[in-house]
């Protein structure tokens, strides 16, 4: 079954929603909803082999994403300025990437180790969240431009948060990566809206 549909496309625009979300809760908030998290890290270690909505464990994990992508593109105006922004800045990173074999194999490699630890020690145990968040931080945030994160310094500035916040980063590459696999491209975001908005009031239905 080919992956390249509407629907899959959409799912993983709300991947990359939720990766984006998820990192202004942190940056603010200094926490993120959870259920969202474990489905958003857990990504970066199932593959599409079983669909993709199998990435995030079925719809209902990417709730919030579904809806913050809604909320964006429902409107004349965007909605949340500062996650579109996180959102365009992981899709053009992702590009960049797609260029550098060496840094890719590199992520891979990080990944397949941080996966060996969650089955060790759990998804979200700080050994893990570690291992991901310097995974992002010595390959993806090397390139330019740099996704700079706004919120709150009591936040930004504790180790936790900041790893989860790269964390969240890297689960939006994969989230952008799933969405070139699907067929995405920027010319289709733009001239599929109305597709893409129709699909999200499909799968709002479905959560």
């Amino acid at each position: 079954m080919s992956l390249n549909t509407i629907t899959n496309q959409t799912i993983a625009l709300a991947g990359i929603a939720q990766a984006a979300a998820l990192v202004q809760q942190l940056a603010t908030d200094g926490s993120a909803d959870s259920s969202a998290l474990e489905a958003s890290i857990a990504s970066l270690f199932t593959n599409d082999e079983h669909g993709v909505e199998n990435v995030y464990g079925g719809l209902p994990s990417l709730r919030l994403g579904i809806e913050q992508l809604n909320n964006q593109m429902s409107g004349l105006t965007i909605a949340n300025p500062e996650q579109a922004r996180y959102a365009a800045s992981l899709v053009f990173l992702e590009n960049q990437l797609s260029k550098q074999p060496a840094m890719l194999k590199t992520i891979f490699a990080g990944i397949e180790r941080a996966q060996a630890q969650s089955e060790h020690f759990g998804l979200l145990h700080e050994n893990v969240l570690a291992n991901l968040g310097n995974i992002y931080h010595t390959t993806i945030s090397t390139m330019q431009p740099r996704i700079m994160v706004n919120g709150e310094q009591e936040y930004l500035s504790r180790p936790d948060i900041v790893n989860k916040i790269r964390a969240c980063l890297l689960a939006g590459i994969r989230a952008a990566i799933l969405w070139k696999h699907c067929g995405g491209a920027r010319w289709k975001f733009l001239f599929y809206r109305k597709k893409i908005q129709a699909e999200l009031q499909i799968l709002q239905q479905r959560i």
